[in-house]
């Protein structure tokens, strides 16, 4: 399996990369994001066969022709198997009919921090650490997050000696509980820094660290986003997990999947393009709704961004998208590069009728403002007893409105649980939902945190002066 960038040409033509330089870079040094030069097929029969099997074997199944040679089948297996035992339930991801309604919950906040994001994290954090201990090297996270990354990557590497991380995350647009999440963790190699700023404004600034080439090298940068082909590798897996559990490869199976970013969604695109039998994807937004607005009409333009219930999808420019567009435009990287350059420079990027109509035969959108979503949770929980959290009944109301055939099941991708946002639970139930008990004292632990301009400098040279200031002996890591 070899990578190429989605801006490929636009800066000569580097020689496609092997899974393991892909997973240590993040970004491409084109400023583009890496996805395979082919995708793997799965035949009908080979997806037949994974029927029945648990997680961590569809899991390997799935994901080992995008590894190639990184890891032998032994150390892959444990990877696998380690990443999953964080999880509450052995099923990890629980498909959950909604009565006879034809829609499921595809339940993925059953890991460490309760959010779908655990479940490429875990095994991400992991393929690093491994890899770098192989190498003898360190590596300097820097990474955004409208919530949920944050919290899910720190899990995943706090006090791993081959791995420091600086997260961003926006100032006072993050629920309680997701910031407590990232900041009470004070493990020496975690540093959350609270930007004045949007999500945008946390995601502008990563990049540009990792667009300034001598500082990227010089701290070996790598990202955690769903930038990382590896993490969106990670997500593909539970799209086949569900839809073998609803008659896949018999039968075809819809999702519908809450986004900002655009990473979980184009990791079913993924899978479709794999040979997941997958009759059409409804892309589901908030008031921050620069996709649902794209596949409406064949534009994207930039919009400022809302505070709302559902803040990890508080976004408007989804990176994600690129990888899409990548296809859109025929895999010509140099004339993506251009339309992307164009998008930053006008803020607004269109594409043709035929193109509309391509994508718009595979992808539905719609979108729920609070007030939509505030109803939505009170309706799941009446008619269901399901309670779900806001980003998760903004997919259970979008679905309903976009089903094309109501014998082809409808997948819902339940991404956060509820008690991460109790305030928006509260007001739409009257109930409070209660965190986990691993996680009762939380909004009682200290918070350690860096509060920053959103301005890139200063950003670099906090990071030069930490990273300076840890270059002494660490504690022994904690065991893989």
């Amino acid at each position: 399996m070899r990578y190429i960038s989605t801006r490929h040409g636009s800066q000569g033509n580097p020689a496609p990369l092997g899974f393991e330089d892909v997973m240590l870079a993040g970004l491409a040094r084109d400023g583009g994001l890496y996805l395979p030069a082919e995708w793997p097929q799965f035949s009908t029969a080979e997806i037949a066969a994974m029927k029945g099997k648990p997680y961590v074997e569809v899991a390997y199944q799935v994901m080992r022709p995008f590894v190639g040679a990184t890891f032998d089948e032994a150390t892959f297996r444990r990877l696998i198997g380690e990443a999953y035992a964080s999880f509450e339930t052995p099923e990890v991801a629980p498909v959950r009919a909604l009565g006879d309604s034809g829609l499921h919950l595809l339940e993925l906040f059953h890991g460490p921090t309760l959010a779908f994001k655990d479940v490429a994290l875990q095994l991400l954090g992991r393929m690093l650490d491994h890899t770098l201990t192989a190498r003898g090297q360190h590596a300097t996270i820097v990474g955004a997050t409208s919530g949920d990354t944050g919290s899910a990557a720190i899990e995943a590497v706090r006090d791993r000696r081959t791995i420091d991380i600086f997260m961003l995350h926006p100032r006072g647009r993050v629920s309680e509980v997701q910031r407590r999440q990232m900041t009470t963790v004070l493990a020496p190699n975690v540093h959350n820094i609270a930007v004045d700023g949007t999500f945008d404004d946390c995601q502008d600034l990563a990049k540009a660290c990792f667009n300034d080439l001598g500082f990227r090298d010089r701290h070996a940068l790598t990202a955690v986003n769903s930038i990382n082909f590896a993490r969106v590798m990670a997500q593909i897996v539970y799209y086949f997990w569900a839809a073998l559990k609803l008659g896949a490869p018999d039968r075809p199976v819809a999702f519908t999947v809450p986004t900002g970013n655009f990473g979980n969604v184009y990791a079913g695109y993924a899978a479709q393009r794999m040979g997941l039998p997958i009759s059409h994807f409804v892309v589901a937004t908030n008031s921050n709704d620069i996709l649902a607005r794209f596949f409406d009409g064949g534009d994207m333009t930039m919009a400022g961004v809302v505070p709302t219930y559902s803040p990890s999808m508080d976004i408007q420019i989804s990176s994600n998208f690129e990888r899409l567009l990548f296809d859109l435009y025929g895999r010509d990287g140099k004339a993506l590069a251009e339309a992307m350059a164009a998008f930053r420079a006008t803020g607004t990027l269109k594409v043709g009728a035929n193109v509309l109509g391509e994508v718009r035969a595979l992808f539905d959108a719609g979108r729920l403002d609070d007030a939509g979503t505030l109803a939505a949770i009170a309706d799941c929980r009446r008619r269901y007893g399901e309670t779900l959290d806001p980003h998760s009944a903004i997919g259970y109301a979008v679905a309903q409105q976009h089903r094309r055939d109501p014998g082809i099941p409808m997948v819902v991708l339940a991404t956060a649980h509820p008690a991460k946002f109790p305030d928006a639970v509260q007001k739409a139930t009257g109930e409070r939902p209660a965190l986990p008990p691993r996680l009762a004292d939380l909004l009682d632990r200290t918070e350690r945190v860096d509060g920053l301009r959103n301005d890139v400098e200063a950003l670099k040279g906090l990071i030069d002066e930490r990273m300076g200031a840890l270059r002494q002996p660490r504690p022994a890591r904690r065991p893989a």
